[in-house]
C-alpha cells in the first residue's frame, strides 16, 4: 500500500532485531533511526564514512541501553560489502535500513562525466542489492525481518542535471515493491520509504532553500518515525505529506509533469 497519514497501523518493533543495521547511519534520517531504533530495545549496527559523525551518533544512542556497533566504511569501495559481511557475520540481523543514497554528482548528461555517474548508480543501485541480498537471504530463511529501502519523491520524475540519481531512486522504488511480493510469504516485512524534502546537513551543503513558498518540508525524525510505523504497510509509504505530490507526479502526460517539477526544484535550489 502507498501510504498517506492517518491509515497507518503502528508496526510492534520488538519483532525485529536483535539487531538492526542502519547503511547511512551517522546524520540526519539515520541518526533518528538510531536513537527510534535503540529505544525500542534493539542493538545496532551503524555504517557511515564520516568517522566523527558516526561515533558522536554512536555514542548518543549508546545512552538508551543498547549496544551499538560502528564500522567506517565508504560504501563506493570495492570491499564495501565484504568488510560489512565480516562485521556481522556473529549477528542475527532482523531489521536493515538503507538510508545511503545522497547525489554524489550532478551535470548534464550527455557532457558530463560517465564514471563520476556510475558512481551514483554504484551506491544508490549496486550496494542496495548487495546490501539488501546480504541481510536479507538469512531473513527469509528464518522466517522474519523488516527491510527500509529509502527512496525519494524526485523517483517520480526526471531532473535536469540529477538524471540518473532521479533514475536511480525510481529503482529503489520498484524494486522495493518487487521485494515486498517475494519476502511476504517468506514472514519479511519490506518497505520502500519515500521521503520529500527533508531537513539534513546533506541538502543544506547542497543550498536548498527550505524557505521556499508552498515547499513542505520535513524533519528527519518525522521521516524515520513514519517508516519505522508502516514497516508492516509496504510496499511503499509516502512520508511527510508528500502523497498528493507523487500522485500527481506520477500522471500524464510526463511532459508537463516533468517541466513543473523541474520548476519546483529550480525555486528550491535558488537557480
Amino acid at each position: 500500500m502507498t501510504g498517506t497519514r492517518g491509515d497507518s497501523t503502528t508496526t510492534d518493533l520488538s519483532t525485529y532485531g536483535p539487531w538492526a543495521v542502519i547503511a547511512g547511519g551517522s546524520e540526519a534520517v539515520g541518526a533518528e533511526f538510531a536513537h527510534q531504533l535503540a529505544r525500542a530495545g534493539l542493538n545496532l549496527v551503524l555504517i557511515a564514512r564520516n568517522e566523527e559523525a558516526l561515533e558522536a551518533t554512536a555514542e548518543a544512542v549508546r545512552a538508551h541501553g543498547t549496544e551499538v556497533r560502528t564500522l567506517v566504511q565508504d560504501l563506493l569501495a570495492e570491499d564495501a560489502v565484504a568488510n560489512i559481511a565480516a562485521r556481522t557475520a556473529d549477528l542475527e540481523v532482523g531489521l536493515l535500513v538503507v538510508n545511503a543514497g545522497a547525489n554524489t554528482y550532478g551535470h548534464e548528461f550527455v557532457t558530463g562525466d560517465l564514471d563520476a555517474f556510475r558512481r551514483v548508480m554504484t551506491l544508490n543501485i549496486d550496494r542496495k542489492l548487495e546490501l539488501t541480498q546480504l541481510f536479507g537471504a538469512p531473513m527469509a530463511e528464518r522466517g522474519h525481518g523488516g527491510i527500509i529501502l529509502l527512496s525519494s519523491v524526485t523517483g517520480f520524475a526526471g531532473s535536469a542535471h540529477m538524471s540518473v540519481y532521479s533514475a536511480s531512486k525510481a529503482f529503489s522504488r520498484v524494486f522495493a515493491e518487487g521485494l515486498w511480493l517475494e519476502m511476504r510469504e517468506r514472514g519479511v516485512d519490506v518497505l520502500g520509504l519515500v521521503a520529500g524534502v527533508t531537513r539534513t546537513p546533506a541538502m543544506e551543503r547542497a543550498g536548498l532553500n527550505f524557505d521556499t513558498p508552498g515547499l513542505r518540508v520535513s524533519e528527519p525524525a518525522e521521516v524515520a518515525r513514519e517508516g519505522l510505523e508502516n514497516l508492516a504497510n509496504g510496499p511503499v509509504w509516502v512520508a511527510g505529506d508528500n502523497f498528493d505530490r507523487v500522485k500527481k507526479l506520477s500522471g500524464f502526460p510526463r511532459g508537463e509533469q516533468v517541466v513543473d517539477e523541474a520548476g519546483a526544484v529550480v525555486a528550491m535550489m535558488g537557480l
